[in-house]
């Protein structure tokens, strides 16, 4: 039997600091290559287990394991891409794409030959004497990946990374990036929004949902519109599960509660 690239076996999660669990008892494996993408309503956790995949948030319980054993703290192993791309502003993209090289122990002498290579291979070859300031948002993108890519990850979490795009520069940086990926057998964690997006990259969608949040629907993506049709299913169920369970709590909900609580009380 192979070995996942990532297991998570029974994991739950809470911010530093605070004494309630935010994610509970979430389980999957990961195999190399493969697209996980992660939906739910916002403020439900999804970037909470992010973090963990990223060794930044240590489970409360349960554990994440690796091909080289426990995940103990970050690793250049896991890739963490933000949604703003979290490019340097004082250094120029060549000069961003190095400094992640040299932090991953590659020579000096061989830096700038690899930074021009990752450029390239995001259709960046001409930018990287460009600073974050003077790039569009989907070259933004590219040389955040470019940066990420420096590191040779196994795994690359992805937070919301292409929101702020328009649809057909999202379409292109799907079909580019993820083609890459796939090349170099790279496994993909995405945390969306949007189902149609989780939908038409995904092998595999798991729904968040609940207080403490846990997985309520895994997702096979055979068919893109199947999938998303599944998906919403799951989730404005479970949206009416969260609205009868508040209202058998509090009876007097009407007056206790205004609008904007029970909104907040539901996330």
């Amino acid at each position: 039997m192979d070995v996942p690239l990532l297991r998570v076996s029974g994991v739950s999660l809470a911010h530093r600091g605070a004494r309630d669990v935010t994610v509970a008892d979430v389980s999957f494996d990961l195999a190399p290559g493969e697209v996980l993408a992660i939906v739910g309503r916002s403020g439900v956790g999804k970037s909470t287990l992010l973090a963990a995949l990223a060794g930044l948030l240590r489970p409360r319980s349960g554990t994440i394991v690796t091909r080289h054993g426990a995940l103990k703290g970050p690793t250049p192993r896991h890739a963490l891409v933000f949604q703003d791309g979290a490019l340097f502003p004082w250094l120029d993209l060549r000069q961003n794409v190095v400094y992640a090289l040299a932090r991953h122990g590659v020579p000096r002498a061989q830096r700038g030959a690899r930074a021009n290579d990752l450029l390239a291979r995001v259709q960046l070859a001409d930018a990287g004497d460009k600073y974050p300031h003077e790039l569009s948002g989907g070259m933004k993108k590219r040389g955040a990946f470019a940066r990420a890519l420096a590191t040779e990850p196994d795994v690359i979490l992805l937070d919301e990374p292409f929101s702020a795009l328009d649809v057909a520069t999202r379409a292109e940086l799907h079909r580019e990036l993820f083609s890459l990926f796939a090349s170099r057998g790279t496994a993909v964690v995405i945390v969306t929004h949007d189902l149609a997006e989780a939908a038409a990259l995904a092998d595999l969608v798991l729904v968040l949902d609940g207080t403490p949040a846990r997985i309520v629907k895994q997702v096979i993506n055979r068919d893109p519109a199947a999938t998303i049709a599944e998906l919403e299913r799951a989730i404005s169920h479970e949206k009416e599960e969260s609205d009868v369970d508040l209202e058998a709590r509090d009876p007097d909900r009407d007056s206790a509660l205004d609008l904007g609580a029970r909104v907040a009380a539901l996330r």
